[in-house]
């Protein structure tokens, strides 16, 4: 198998619920060259939540529609993202210290602060996507999943790994090159350029969403001096969100 489509397949393996050829396998190594593709897995995955969307539009009221696909997206990625949302502003919020920091966030049980975290999030991306016309929350949807998965792989790249292990159950690319960043930095940018091409709106979300990303890399350098894979699942819902905020405020502007 080629090796790139054999990388992109462990993305697809690793972060969605999709089937893939038993012959991608699986390895650290094999996951440290994939974390290029993640922006890719993002499209991927933002398409079939675009899809839900657009589908569910012609049976039910918009917020039941956006319901439907922001579920759709949680049930493809078995929740990966929120479930690191979750740990990580309940590890964050009720710690002082690094280690009991990462001692709360490795527990499975959710506090307070995660389960407002996930309400709120899952909330305002119901309540955007409702907000839209169908067309533009579709194009949203599939520039916002790209995008927040590159502020993780931003954040892999400017910040250490500070656990000594990690569950098996939260596979982590923990070693990017320069080149994996750049592929998907470049993935990135066609994604949002086609997208602002179709909908000149989204300009608007970029900045917000690059803004929440510098806070929560100060928030990681501050109380963690580096990141977990709980870290980069919460950057990419708070990415997500500061995309879709910052273009439904142009939308309506």
């Amino acid at each position: 198998m080629n090796a790139q489509l054999r990388s992109f397949l462990a993305a697809v393996q690793y972060f969605t619920r999709l089937p893939v050829p038993a012959s991608v396998g699986h390895s650290q190594q094999l996951l440290d060259d994939a974390s290029r593709y993640f922006p890719a897995v993002g499209v991927l995955v933002g398409v079939i939540s675009a899809t839900a969307l657009l589908l569910s539009s012609f049976l039910w009221p918009p917020v039941v529609a956006a319901i439907i696909a922001v579920a759709a997206s949680i049930w493809l990625t078995g929740a990966f993202h929120e479930d690191g949302l979750a740990d990580a502003t309940d590890g964050l919020g009720g710690g002082y210290g690094q280690q009991r920091i990462l001692e709360i966030m490795r527990d499975s049980r959710i506090g307070t602060y995660g389960t407002l975290a996930l309400v709120l999030g899952i909330s305002l991306r119901v309540a955007v996507l409702s907000a839209l016309p169908v067309t533009t929350a579709c194009v949203l949807l599939v520039a916002g999943h790209a995008s927040s998965r590159f502020a993780a792989v931003a954040l892999m790249w400017c910040l250490p790994y500070v656990r000594e292990d990690e569950s098996k159950a939260k596979p982590l690319s923990r070693n990017l090159s320069r080149a994996g960043l750049w592929v998907a930095a470049t993935t990135t940018a066609v994604v949002l350029a086609i997208g602002a091409v179709l909908e000149p709106a989204l300009l608007g979300g970029i900045a917000p969403a690059m803004l929440v990303i510098w806070w929560w890399y100060r928030v990681l350098q501050r109380n963690l001096q580096g990141y977990t894979g709980d870290c980069l699942g919460a950057a990419q819902q708070l990415a997500e969100l500061g995309l879709f905020l910052g273009m439904l405020a142009a939308w309506y502007i």
